[in-house]
């Protein structure tokens, strides 16, 4: 039995969200679709698939398990009863009272015109953890979407 890394294509990463509904409206303002969702009620989780499903997307059109780039939300039942914050997003110096180690930081999402992508994004009512004016490094931004905790 052998197989071919050169075939390999990087589908998706998985990012666990206490509010799927919120999560959705993020990257959907981000220009994703939810091109599939899967209801596993008897496990207590859902699965919510998201990716880029224009023309010129990435393996656009393709069935979910032959695409590259998506973004996979994974609601656990019951985490959107918990008070604060469920998941660290990495992006934190401390968890529920407790120091820990940033493993996690970010998806990044390459934009036609990053400046009016920022705006879109700022007048949609998200928060920034960097803007493009913070710092010396003018060509990316952060985006902090606070419903993955």
């Amino acid at each position: 039995m052998s197989t071919d890394p050169s075939t390999y294509k990087f589908n998706h990463s998985m990012i666990r969200v206490k509010s799927p509904e919120a999560s959705v409206k993020f990257y959907e303002t981000l220009g994703m679709k939810l091109l599939t969702k899967f209801e596993q009620p008897e496990a207590k989780f859902d699965l919510y698939f998201l990716g880029y499903d224009g023309p010129n997307a990435v393996s656009g059109g393709k069935d979910r398990s032959d695409r590259e780039g998506l973004i996979e939300l994974t609601h656990n039942y019951g985490t959107e009863k918990e008070e604060g914050p469920v998941y660290h997003n990495g992006n934190a110096k401390s968890f529920q009272g407790k120091d820990v180690k940033q493993g996690f930081g970010h998806t990044c999402i390459s934009v036609d015109n990053l400046q009016a992508a920022c705006q879109k994004i700022e007048d949609a009512g998200y928060k920034f953890q960097k803007k493009l004016s913070d710092g010396r490094m003018w060509v990316d931004c952060f985006v902090t979407e606070m419903e993955l905790y």
